[in-house]
């Protein structure tokens, strides 16, 4: 399932694909209205002579022009997409390139242009002259003439959603729409009892006598993906503990340990085999199911904006707002035990993600760069009293405070301005203010 799940995202991620169903959909569509042409549609199609009337050299001529044009068109909107690439990549950050390889509108768009040319040379084909029995399928060639006024409609239409997506905005907004949806997907339940941040050590300290036996990752790269449910069989029916060394999105090499066994002996080559088809690994990371890379992306694009070369500040809030956005959504919401049990047995110990591994993903380096950046500062400090009234649980506001009086002891070392700093610390004391109301108030609901 692993491996089908990861050659549909790579088909998707992919220039041919999509246009390949396009251009076998219009290969389908040339020889059926031929065959329909062929079957005595003449008499019906004669009542519309100006219409459905071609000559053969005129048929011919038309559906030239219209394969030759289309084949222009491919090659301009490869150069755009191209340039598209080239661009976002130096701009933004390489990482975002593959958001624009799965962009359906790009992958349809190029198997329309492919798709009306191969349409033309299937009907080109068909026509023939007097010599060789004259033919003209005239309602396949009208179709053409309406694929061409489609084709440069299509044109105009794509030229309108490259200037649109090239824009911070939109690229910022896709990546933490994705994210969401990826969120939504992964944690879909409000926070209750046995949330990741609750687990601590101390059941791998009971088990640490345990003998593991390591499993080896057969190849370098990503961790995509990983079947829990497959992951959660084998420790059943070899009672034992899997103790995945790896999480989703993390690097492995070739050869060393991928998870952990709690057994006795050795496991045999069939064991170990299972186990690793249960992780997806490649050469990148994709958010299906990591949904830390869409804050990875956000933050590169924001490091990328707050570097003296381009130094652009307002770039760099849209991805503080977009950040907040996300975690906003994991606030309340409960993410599942890196413990796992079966029957009232310990079957798993994964490795997984955490408020407060989202967090300073998203905030740490962003603010290591923001050093005397007002604007940056500000709205960190305006994001952290957002999620103060989402956070649910002691622990969240916990890492909300730490984060509070890092921006507080970033502002005295690097805000050379003394107005600046008493922005500053007005909004530290109320953003401390309102998490120890949200900390009172939670504690008063539980009494």
């Amino acid at each position: 399932m692993n491996k089908f799940k990861q050659l549909w995202s790579d088909l998707r991620s992919s220039f041919w694909f999509m246009p390949s169903m396009i251009v076998v959909l219009s290969i389908a569509i040339a020889v059926a209205l031929i065959e329909a042409d062929s079957v005595g549609s003449d008499q019906w199609l004669a009542r519309w002579p100006r219409l459905f009337g071609a000559q053969p050299e005129g048929a011919r001529g038309m559906m030239s022009t219209i394969a030759g044009s289309m084949m222009t068109v491919v090659g301009v909107t490869f150069s755009m997409i191209l340039v598209v690439l080239a661009l976002a990549s130096s701009q933004y950050t390489s990482r975002i390139l593959r958001n624009f390889m799965r962009s359906r509108v790009m992958q349809v768009v190029l198997g329309i242009f492919a798709g009306i040319f191969t349409y033309c040379l299937i009907v080109l084909r068909a026509i023939r002259g007097g010599d060789e029995g004259a033919f003209v399928p005239n309602l396949a060639v009208f179709f053409g003439f309406v694929l061409a006024l489609g084709g440069v409609g299509t044109l105009m239409f794509f030229i309108h959603y490259i200037a649109t997506s090239i824009q911070a905005s939109s690229i910022i907004a896709s990546v933490a729409e994705e994210t969401i949806a990826a969120i939504d997907r992964l944690f879909p339940e409000k926070l209750g009892q046995g949330s990741a941040e609750d687990d601590d050590d101390q059941t791998l300290r009971s088990i640490a006598v345990r003998k593991w036996c390591a499993v080896p990752a057969p190849q370098s790269g990503y961790v995509q993906s990983v079947n829990n449910e497959e992951i959660l069989r084998l420790a059943r029916d070899g009672k034992t503990i899997v103790l995945m060394e790896h999480g989703i999105g993390g690097f492995v090499v070739q050869n060393t340990t991928l998870a952990s066994l709690a057994l006795e002996d050795p496991p045999d080559q069939e064991t170990i085999a299972a186990l690793q088809a249960t992780f997806s690994i490649t050469r990148h990371r994709t958010v299906e199911q990591d949904a830390s890379f869409g804050i990875r992306q956000i933050v590169d694009v924001a490091l990328k904006a707050l570097s003296p070369g381009i130094n652009d500040t307002t770039t760099a809030v849209m991805c503080v707002d977009y950040l907040t956005t996300i975690l906003a959504r994991i606030a309340p919401r409960q993410i599942p035990s890196l413990r796992r049990y079966e029957d009232g047995e310990l079957r798993v110990i994964a490795k997984g993600l955490s408020f407060e591994s989202l967090v300073a993903e998203s905030f740490d380096q962003i603010r290591s760069s923001a050093k005397g950046n007002v604007a940056i500062i500000l709205r960190m400090l305006g994001a952290f009293k957002t999620l103060a009234g989402l956070s649910a649980g002691p622990q969240r506001r916990r890492v909300l405070r730490e984060q509070v009086q890092w921006i507080a002891e970033l502002s005295e070392r690097t805000v050379e301005s003394a107005h600046d700093r008493t922005r500053i610390d007005t909004l530290v004391a109320h953003v401390r203010e309102t998490l120890e109301t949200e900390t009172a108030l939670r504690e008063g609901e539980n009494i």
